[in-house]
């Protein structure tokens, strides 16, 4: 799936270093999972996408969140939308669509993304393995709750992640996605007790200080 080099380089130049201004959890290493992933899903679902502008959308979609995280999609759509080095590359039509792609892509959404574009990067923003989900969660309430004890934060992680991945969460399917199906078994299993999740997770957090991973 072949990607404008000078757009590529552009970005990597350009947008990849604000990601230093985020969290870890939402920082480069994220950002890169989710295009990745964007481009898996493309793949086992055979879908007929502009490539250019899933990885655009896919490389902005966290930006701004540095800024506010209550209120990202939005700041980081408009970072994006604002940005007039992309018009080398893509014409107005296409900046709105990724503009709305970003504003649709959280999970929480009160609605469902306006188009494939949206659909995509919000499937590819979901974690898809246990460790990621406990590993994020943490890094959220570090960075977010600063005055929070270890032992409120994965209290705090074991009522966001059910609400989310729960069997009634909110996280929805778009697309054919058997890796994302798995760890959905998997982390449906954990949350159904939250002592087991909050020990899961403080195992889990101490071996990655232990291991300088954190």
């Amino acid at each position: 799936m072949k990607i404008n080099p000078d757009l590529k380089e552009y970005i990597e130049k350009n947008v990849f270093p604000i990601y230093e201004n985020n969290e870890k959890g939402h920082g480069i290493t994220h950002i890169k999972y989710v295009i990745r992933r964007s481009f898996e899903l493309i793949k086992e679902n055979n879908l007929n996408v502009n490539y250019d502008m899933v990885y655009t959308i896919a490389a902005y979609h966290d930006i701004g969140h540095h800024i506010d995280a209550k209120t990202h999609e939005i700041i980081s759509a408009k970072i994006m939308y604002d940005d007039k080095n992309l018009l080398r590359f893509f014409s107005n039509d296409k900046m709105l669509t990724m503009k709305e792609a970003i504003e649709d892509h959280r999970a929480s959404s009160n609605h469902e993304p306006r188009s494939i574009y949206g659909k995509i990067v919000s499937s590819a923003d979901r974690n898809n393995t246990v460790e990621q989900c406990l590993r994020r969660s943490y890094l959220y309430g570090k960075r977010h709750y600063p005055n929070y004890s270890d032992e409120e934060i994965f209290k705090d992680a074991y009522n966001t992640l059910n609400k989310k991945f729960g069997i009634n969460g909110y996280a929805k399917f778009y697309f054919k996605d058997s890796v994302y199906e798995n760890f959905l078994t998997e982390i449906r299993n954990l949350l159904k007790d939250k002592d087991v999740f909050c020990n899961a997770q403080r195992n889990y957090i101490e071996d990655l200080k232990k291991n300088n991973k954190l």
